[in-house]
């Protein structure tokens, strides 16, 4: 009779022939397939994809700009000219081909009518970069999203230096005019980032340096033009895309997702129209947005048939020169800005901006027939009055929906850029048919319209129409953006929040030692601990004792 250990040996010389059959397939004891290494020629199969890497450089953040919610970035005159100087050559994109339409048009070989279609098109895809880019701002991180997009922008342009195909250059000019809007979503992080009493003068900077390069781009363009290849202005502005990205990279300061969890992109684009039916401070910005930069674009399209023909016969170097009167005007913007916008409620800036265009309208259309003068002060007046009354309707409405700023921006600019085009339309037609001062004249009532529009809705009217609230333009509140609404930045809420729950401690804390405990709070977490380990002891205990009870099986 064998013992229990010689039945035990024995069974376990029965089984070494058994296991390796059940753990390793049939085709394991086969030729061994080549390797993922071996497939992909010595690369290993961890090796992230092409986009994977380029995503991780555009999403890499240095240090210093990297986000940290109990020491926020602070908004300074550095980064303030950052964003004007990117946001000024960024849009400049869209104005290059305007003064060398001709030189394109004899350079590819085709009739002008078809070069023309340039910068219809440039404008299209302006327009829908505006209103299906734009709102994503509030969805996504805006710093890898602004810098995602420049570099895109920057690589297309490329293609616009080489190309000698137009209707490449036409389809290529289309795409990255989409992606130029990088400037409307810079400005409403510009409203995030700087204090609600100095948001007036942050913008105004990055408004005038988007104004200036409109128009250092038509110089520039019409200038370069004359001595050397229009292809030579195209790379200049591949050279200043590519230092954007670069210093953006670099500088841009990261800021979290004011929606990370929140609305879709399809909701996104919803509620810009539910906006309108909600806050009539935004639809009366948009209407007298919309009739101020009518007025504009109907001034600088019809300026050159006026200054071209009789009697001025100016060449189109000295045209393009003119352009250069604007920037007088943009540097009193800023100063205008902190002294008066930020100290006053906004309605009043935006009445004096379209009162200044109102007068400079009057005087360029009814004098430019036969003096100069007329339209030299109508191009200084336009341009601040316009500028003016822009940062302001800006400052006002960045404040209804802090949390939905970039969409509230692309309501806004949507109105704005529809004023442009009939104003341009208008313009041309108008002019054809009785000539300058058919057009200025139609500038006026254009303007008068912007008027009438902040006149029926006063400053601190909850309606639709009146002035309930009183006449008085002085804020309320001086540290608020429209002088009523009281802000505070949306990343600082859960810090506040977490603030006020220890401040609830500390008083609980207080009212407890009042009871003869000297530390309650701290007692009460040890007695809770205490609990837990007295718990796991127990658990740990039955757990070793259903262990005991379970018999090994002999094989």
């Amino acid at each position: 009779m064998t013992s229990d250990a010689e039945r035990e040996k024995s069974s376990k010389a029965e089984i070494p022939n058994i296991t390796p059959t059940l753990l390793i397939s049939p085709s394991s004891t086969s030729t061994p397939t080549p390797t993922n290494r071996d497939k992909n020629h010595g690369k290993s199969s961890d090796t992230p994809p092409l986009w994977r890497r380029i995503n991780t450089i555009l999403s890499w953040t240095p240090p210093r700009c990297r986000w940290d919610p109990s020491n926020p970035p602070q908004f300074s005159m550095s980064m303030n000219v950052l964003f004007a100087f990117a946001g000024g050559f960024t849009v400049a994109n869209l104005y290059y081909s305007h003064p060398i339409l001709n030189i394109l048009a004899a350079d590819f070989g085709v009739a002008y009518e078809k070069v023309a279609q340039i910068p219809t098109v440039m404008q299209a895809g302006y327009a829908s970069g505006l209103l299906f880019l734009c709102p994503l701002g509030d969805l996504l991180p805006r710093r890898p999203f602004v810098v995602g997009l420049v570099g895109f922008t920057t690589m297309m342009w490329l293609g616009l230096c080489i190309t000698k195909s137009l209707p490449v250059f036409t389809a290529i000019s289309f795409i990255v005019a989409i992606t130029t809007v990088t400037p409307q979503l810079m400005m409403p992080l510009v409203g995030d980032l700087a204090p609600p009493h100095r948001r007036a003068a942050a913008l105004s900077i990055v408004v005038s340096g988007l104004m200036l390069g409109i128009l250092v781009a038509r110089v520039l363009s019409g200038t370069i033009s004359n001595f050397v290849t229009w292809r030579a202005v195209y790379w200049m502005a591949f050279g200043l895309q590519s230092l954007i990205f670069v210093a953006l990279w670099l500088f841009m300061p990261d800021y979290p997702s004011t929606n990370p969890s929140g609305l879709n992109y399809f909701q996104l684009l919803w509620t810009i129209g539910k906006m309108l039916g909600k806050h009539p401070v935004l639809v009366q910005a948009c209407v007298a947005g919309f009739f101020t930069s009518a007025t504009f674009t109907s001034f600088w399209t019809t300026l050159t048939f006026l200054l071209a023909g009789s009697p001025y016969h100016y060449t189109p170097l000295t045209i393009g020169l003119f352009g250069l009167i604007g920037i007088a005007a943009m540097c009193f913007g800023p100063l205008y800005a902190r002294t008066v916008t930020d100290r006053f409620l906004p309605h009043l800036s935006v009445l004096v901006g379209q009162s200044c265009c109102l007068v400079g309208i009057c005087l360029g259309t009814y004098l430019g027939t036969f003096t100069i003068a007329g339209p030299v002060l109508q191009a200084f007046l336009l341009d601040f009055g316009m500028q003016t009354a822009q940062i302001a309707n800006r400052s006002a409405i960045y404040a209804v929906e802090p949390r939905r700023r970039n969409g509230v921006n692309t309501a806004f600019m949507v109105s704005t850029f529809c004023g442009q085009l009939v104003g341009t339309a208008a313009g041309n037609h108008i002019y054809a048919q009785a000539g300058w001062i058919g057009s200025g004249s139609a500038s006026v009532g254009f303007i008068g319209g912007a008027i009438l529009t902040m006149c029926v809705r006063g400053p601190k009217e909850e309606g639709w129409f009146g002035w309930h609230g009183g006449w008085s333009m002085i804020k309320k509140n001086k540290s608020s953006a429209d002088g009523k609404t009281v802000e505070t930045a949306h990343h600082t809420e859960e810090q506040r929040g977490d603030e006020e729950l220890g401040a609830e401690e500390k008083v609980l804390e207080e009212l407890a030692a009042e009871g003869g405990h000297e530390h309650p709070l701290r007692e009460e977490s040890e007695a809770e601990k205490e609990k837990e380990k007295s718990s796991e002891k127990s658990e740990k205990s039955e757990r070793s004792s259903g262990e005991d009870g379970i018999k090994p099986v002999k094989i």
